[in-house]
C-alpha cells in the first residue's frame, strides 16, 4: 500500500517550468547603452593616461637632453669673468653654471669634482615631494658609477627619477654636472587630470543613462501599446488597436498587429454571426421536430405523416446550415473568382436552369451582348435564388421575366440583371431591408402559390444575393410595387475587355443589347 502512494504521489508532481525572471527590452537596451558607453569611457581613459604619462617622460628626458646640452656649450664656450680666458677651475665653472640657472621645482643640478668627491655642490630644490637629494648619498654614488650617460631610479619617497650625466675637465681638475629631473609632481598632475576626467566621464554615462531610457521608451512606446492592447482583448471585444506614428519598423510592427486583429475580429464575428444565426434559425425546426416524436403515436398513418414532416425539417436544416455556411465564407477573399464572361450565355443558361423551377411562364425579355470579369456561377447561384423567390412568391402559369443590359460607358460601365414576377410585391417600408438576414417581406408571405419550391424558410437568400453582389463590388435591388409584382437584381461592375490580336480571349466587349418580344422572340 506504501508503494502505491508513493507511485501516486510521483504521478501527480507538479511539472510546470519555473517561473522566469523577465527583463524588459528598454532596461537590457539601456544597460547594453550604458556597458558600451562605461568600456568606451574606460579605454579613453586608460590611453589618455598612458598618452599623458608618456608625454611627461618625454618632456623629462627633453629638459635632460637641453640641461646637458647647455652645459656643455658653457663648458666649452664660458670665459672666467676674472681672466677673460677660459675657465681653469671645474669647481669655479660649475658654480657659475648654477648661477645662470632658473631651474623648476623638480630639477636637481650636483656637481662633483675629483678634488672634492666628498662634498658635492647640489643647485635647484633638495626638498622635492619631501625627499632631501643631499641625503642620500647612495643615490648619488650609484649615478657616478654608473657607466651610462643617463638612466633611471625609483626612489622610496621621491619616487621616478631621471638623470644624465656630463664629465668636463680642466687644466687643474676633472667634474662632473649631474642633471636630475624627478617626475612624480607631474605623475601626480596627470592622475589629478585622469580623475577629473573620470567624474565627467561617470556623469556622462548617467546622461546616457537618462537618455537612453527616454529614447528606448519612446521607440518602445508602440510595443507597450501592442502589449496592452493584447492584454486589454478579451473573448467579447476586439475592437482595440494600437495607435500608428511614424514610418519606422515599429510603427510597421503596430500597423501588423492591428491587421492581424483586423482579421481576428472578423472571424471571430463572422463565427459569432454564424453560430447566432445557426441557433437562431435551429431552433424552430428542432423544436417542431421534438414535439411531433414526443407525440408519435403508433398509428402507421400518423407515424408515416410524422416522419414525412421530421424529414422535411430536416431538408430545411441542412438548407439553413448550407445557406449560413455560404454567408460565412463570403467573407473570404476568394469568394468569387472572376473569370472572362459572355454575358449573353450567361443569360441564356440562367433561363434554362430557371425551366426547371417552377411551371411559369419564363420570358427572356432583354439580353445584354458582351464579355465582362465575373464569377459565372456565383451570379448563376444568386440569379437563380431570385428566380426561386419569383417562383415561390408568384402564382403557377404567371409571367416570370429574365433580363440584363449594360449600363454606362468605359471603365464605369455596369451589368444590370434581373428578374421580375406578378407576384404580390413588397410594401415601400420593407424595401430597405428586404435584403437584411432573417427578413421576409409580409406582403409576399400572403402569396397564394401551388407548386413544389426549394425554399428555406429562413430569410437567407436575398441576403446570399446581395453578399454575392457586393463581392464583385457591385449591390442588390428591388424596385417594387405592392399588388403589382415586384423586379429583383444585380447591379455589378463590367469594365470592357480587349482581346489580344491572335488570342483567344474576348474582344473589345459589346455593350449592346438585344431586345426580345414578350414570347421570348427576337424582335
Amino acid at each position: 500500500m506504501t508503494t502505491g502512494t508513493t507511485l501516486g504521489r510521483v504521478m501527480t508532481t507538479d511539472a510546470r517550468p519555473p517561473a522566469r525572471t523577465t527583463v524588459s527590452a528598454r532596461l537590457r537596451i539601456v544597460g547594453w547603452i550604458v556597458l558600451t558607453t562605461i568600456v568606451t569611457l574606460i579605454s579613453v581613459l586608460v590611453t589618455a593616461r598612458s598618452l599623458l604619462l608618456a608625454e611627461v617622460y618625454e618632456q623629462a628626458n627633453a629638459g635632460l637632453v637641453q640641461e646637458v646640452e647647455e652645459f656643455r656649450r658653457f663648458a666649452s664656450e664660458g670665459r672666467d669673468p676674472e681672466t677673460s680666458q677660459p675657465y681653469s677651475d671645474v669647481a669655479a665653472l660649475m658654480n657659475r653654471y648654477f648661477d645662470r640657472q632658473a631651474l623648476t621645482a623638480d630639477e636637481v643640478l650636483v656637481a662633483v669634482t675629483e678634488r672634492q668627491r666628498d662634498r658635492p655642490v647640489y643647485a635647484g630644490s633638495d626638498g622635492v615631494l619631501g625627499y632631501r637629494v643631499t641625503e642620500d648619498a647612495d643615490l648619488l654614488d650609484r649615478v657616478l658609477a654608473d657607466p651610462r650617460a643617463s638612466g633611471a631610479e625609483t626612489l622610496p619617497s621621491g619616487g621616478p627619477l631621471q638623470w644624465a650625466k656630463v664629465r668636463v675637465q680642466t687644466q687643474g681638475d676633472v667634474g662632473t654636472l649631474v642633471v636630475m629631473q624627478f617626475v612624480r609632481g607631474a605623475e601626480q598632475q596627470v592622475e589629478r587630470t585622469v580623475s577629473i576626467l573620470l567624474y565627467v566621464a561617470i556623469g556622462a554615462v548617467l546622461l546616457t543613462a537618462s537618455i537612453a531610457w527616454f529614447v528606448a521608451g519612446q521607440i518602445l512606446r508602440p510595443v507597450r501599446q501592442v502589449r496592452q492592447v493584447a492584454a486589454d482583448i478579451t473573448e467579447h471585444d476586439l475592437s482595440q488597436r494600437v495607435p500608428v506614428t511614424g514610418n519606422d519598423d515599429i510603427a510597421a510592427l503596430a500597423t501588423t498587429f492591428n491587421d492581424m486583429l483586423d482579421r481576428l475580429e472578423s472571424a471571430y464575428d463572422s463565427q459569432r454571426r454564424f453560430l447566432d444565426d445557426a441557433s437562431h434559425e435551429l431552433r424552430t425546426p428542432i423544436t417542431i421536430i421534438r414535439g411531433h416524436l414526443e407525440l408519435l403515436s403508433d398509428d402507421e398513418r400518423e407515424r408515416a405523416g410524422t416522419l414525412r414532416l421530421v424529414d422535411d425539417e430536416l431538408s430545411r436544416m441542412g438548407r439553413i446550415v448550407s445557406d449560413l455556411l455560404l454567408l460565412a465564407k463570403a467573407e473570404q477573399s476568394d469568394f468569387v473568382t472572376p473569370q472572362p464572361t459572355d454575358t449573353a450565355d450567361l443569360l441564356l443558361d440562367i433561363e434554362a436552369k430557371c425551366q426547371t423551377l417552377g411551371a411559369r411562364n419564363w420570358q427572356l425579355v432583354r439580353i445584354a451582348e458582351g464579355h465582362v470579369a465575373l464569377d459565372r456561377q456565383r451570379i448563376t447561384q444568386a440569379m437563380l435564388q431570385l428566380a426561386a423567390n419569383a417562383v415561390q412568391y408568384s402564382p403557377e402559369g404567371s409571367r416570370v421575366q429574365v433580363g440584363s443590359e449594360f449600363e454606362g460607358e468605359g471603365p464605369d460601365r455596369l451589368l444590370r440583371l434581373w428578374i421580375a414576377d406578378q407576384g404580390p410585391g413588397v410594401r415601400p417600408e420593407e424595401l430597405t431591408v428586404i435584403f437584411d438576414r432573417f427578413r421576409v417581406g409580409s406582403a409576399r408571405q400572403s402569396a397564394d402559390v401551388a407548386g413544389p419550391v426549394p425554399r428555406s424558410g429562413a430569410g437567407l437568400g436575398l441576403s446570399i444575393v446581395r453578399t454575392i453582389a457586393e463581392a464583385h463590388g457591385g449591390t442588390a435591388f428591388v424596385q417594387s410595387t405592392p399588388g403589382h409584382g415586384a423586379r429583383f437584381g444585380v447591379l455589378v461592375p463590367a469594365a470592357e475587355l480587349v482581346r489580344l490580336p491572335g488570342s483567344g480571349a474576348p474582344a473589345t466587349a459589346d455593350h449592346d443589347h438585344h431586345d426580345l418580344l414578350p414570347g421570348g422572340t427576337p424582335r
